[in-house]
């Protein structure tokens, strides 16, 4: 039998409680507007503190949800997350590794290698701290589903953009390496989310960005499909 910290959707009428990185903007913040909405318990995490508090005053029933300051890329960091989080609301049921960035466009001898250190260190490493604290968490109760937010520049490649391509098929890859370590019920996948208008498209794009759908019409589907994964799911390559 599960011990008290691994609370299920069972044992909360359905809802579940979902970590979600990179919060404060983007398709992570849509996405907890939604769950939220939904009536889903959301902890949150980024690197902007205002951010953060303008979020959480903004979600039904505020108090519920859990909005950490924390810095993927720090090993530290996020070890710190994950006991602030268990202390506090219990394993999550489903985390969600959101938190991402893209180099400015720029052919890859052009790129500053401080520039490519970030995108790896913050799209890679990021989500490796997170599994490296979270799934022991989650290994006990054979509980809890991994999405790792890919792209369809994971599974293809684009001029200007390489350290992206190569961080987002890293992520590909660290999915289904992973989900070959996890125990029966739990599962990890890597989720292309589609091609949505937020400021990392318009980095690449530039004002023809706004021709695609705005990440709160994207969290409708995306949410929905998230709450839906089971372990059958583990290992696979999905898009929204």
């Amino acid at each position: 039998m599960a011990t008290t910290p691994f609370v299920g959707m069972m044992t909360k009428g359905g809802s579940r409680t979902v970590l979600i990185t990179g919060v404060s903007k983007g398709l992570g913040r849509a996405l907890a507007v939604e769950l939220a909405k939904k009536g889903h318990t959301v902890i949150g995490c980024a690197r902007t503190q205002e951010k953060l508090l303008s979020l959480q005053s903004e979600l039904p029933n505020s108090d519920n949800h859990l909005f950490l300051n924390v810095d993927v890329k720090s090993n530290s960091s996020v070890e710190e997350l994950a006991r602030v989080v268990v202390e506090k609301k219990g394993v999550p049921d489903i985390i969600v590794n959101n938190a991402g960035t893209i180099n400015k466009n720029n052919k890859i001898w052009e790129v500053p290698p401080e520039e490519f250190e970030n995108v790896i260190d913050t799209n890679v490493k990021g989500v490796t701290n997170m599994l490296r604290h979270f799934i022991p968490l989650m290994i006990p109760s054979k509980q809890g589903i991994i999405v790792n937010m890919s792209s369809g520049w994971g599974r293809s490649g684009a001029a200007l953009v390489a350290p992206y391509c190569a961080s987002k098929w890293a992520v590909e890859g660290l999915s289904r390496s992973v989900a070959k370590e996890l125990p029966d019920g739990m599962a990890i996948v890597a989720l292309n989310p589609g091609v949505i208008n937020t400021e990392m498209l318009a980095s690449c794009f530039g004002s023809s960005a706004s021709l695609y759908q705005a990440p709160d019409t994207w969290a409708l589907k995306a949410a929905t499909m998230i709450l839906n994964l089971t372990g059958a799911d583990n290992g696979a390559s999905l898009t929204v």
